[in-house]
């Protein structure tokens, strides 16, 4: 139980001129002698789909068990994480890893319906949409109505098609009939997460302007911190320098983006996004921002589109990823997949540790209890396969 003397409302925002700003979970919102279930330091359900597509490298190469650089050793606590997987190592008590899962849904047509497939088991009509509803919009039915945003959907590059199968390029299905978007810009995503919907044309000029969302809720923010005990002001200190971070960073890359607006430039390859790194882990950043705003509790992030030519030369593979998955059991193209493999899942580790450092009532962002059971676990990774061996 927790005794304070003020009680703020868990909905509290700091408004501006078309913006508010969530605030993170303060001892201000617990009320004095309130156990602390029933207060809004109760532990929330929070829930992340995070997908990379064209399978890892398992035991599906002509090497067989040799190459498997993806399944864990072991069984029960004393498993032992994979090359791919190692980074998430200071996670091990919290992740249930799940193997031996077909996705046969997808059979047949594995790049066109995999991401669709995913969250549902189902096998999509074409040309459709005629699926079901998928796993994060069932759970986001029960917990969407407690936040600010049903559920975030999010990739880090366009996973729009056009042709058969085209609904089905993204993770998430509100419905049989409802396939929903998966935005990929970055400024477009701090938008729908920190700007008023009725913001508009005041959003605008003040994007034209190059203000600060912080700067249009200065005067709210200073008020509050004199309201707020130390513990309080250093909790929402830490938050606001967080999002002046990731709006600098979105500022700098649409920066980059109009700077080469005027400039006689061929067409961008196919695929290609400048900084894809800075790109992945500034979306991380805005999710993990938005889950300690409580602005939404259901996430779903598509590392890589299905059929990419994202290339990674950031980690010294400059071949696309997509090509590289028809590998045809050349040693050398495995290996770069597992660099990409691998890469991903560190990105997706710093993400987490990002989490373990934000306190949430009894526990952090990332766990609230310590439990590694089917039915409770955490963190849980896993593969479908839909092919015994990449051609």
């Amino acid at each position: 139980m927790f005794l304070t003397k003020k009680h703020l409302s868990r909905r509290t925002l700091l408004k501006g001129a078309g913006v508010s700003l969530g605030l993170p979970l303060l001892d201000a919102m617990i009320p004095a002698a309130t156990a602390l279930s029933q207060t809004a330091a109760a532990r929330k359900v929070r829930s992340g789909f995070f997908y990379l597509p064209h399978g890892a490298i398992m035991n599906n190469t002509a090497r067989g068990a040799e190459m498997d650089r993806w399944t864990p050793s072991g069984s029960g606590a004393d498993f032992k994480l994979n090359t791919i997987t190692k980074s998430l190592e200071p996670y091990k008590k919290y992740i249930t890893s799940l193997g031996n899962i077909k996705n046969d849904a997808a059979n047949g047509a594995q790049h066109v319906l995999n991401p669709a497939t995913w969250l549902s088991g189902m096998k999509p009509e074409l040309p459709g949409p005629r699926m079901c509803a998928t796993l994060d919009q069932v759970i986001a039915d029960h917990f969407g109505q407690a936040t600010p945003l049903r559920s975030l959907e999010v990739a880090s590059e366009t996973t729009v098609r056009i042709g058969a199968g085209a609904h089905y390029s993204g993770l998430s299905f509100r419905d049989e009939t409802t396939p929903l978007q998966m935005e990929f810009d970055a400024r477009k995503v701090f938008l729908k997460l920190f700007y008023d919907e009725k913001g508009g044309a005041i959003t605008q000029q003040s994007e034209r302007e190059n203000a600060s969302l912080l700067d249009l809720i200065n005067n709210q923010t200073r008020a509050l911190q004199r309201d707020l005990g130390p513990s309080d002001r250093a909790i929402l200190d830490s938050h606001l320098t967080a999002v002046r971070e990731t709006e600098r960073r979105v500022q700098e890359r649409a920066a980059a983006v109009r700077d080469l607006s005027g400039a006689q430039l061929p067409p961008m390859p196919k695929g290609v996004i400048d900084a894809f790194d800075e790109q992945v882990r500034l979306l991380f950043d805005m999710i993990a921002i938005a889950y300690r705003m409580d602005l939404t509790r259901v996430v779903a992030f598509m590392m890589a589109a299905e059929r990419t030519n994202q290339t990674y030369d950031h980690i010294g593979v400059p071949a696309s990823f997509h090509p590289l998955s028809h590998h045809a059991d050349q040693l050398e193209k495995i290996e770069k997949l597992v660099k990409i493999q691998t890469w991903h899942t560190d990105c997706f580790a710093e993400f987490l540790g990002n989490l373990a450092v934000v306190q949430d009532g009894e526990g952090t962002l990332r766990i609230t209890r310590c439990s590694s059971t089917a039915r409770t676990c955490p963190i849980a990774t896993a593969t479908t396969l839909t092919r015994s061996r990449p051609s």
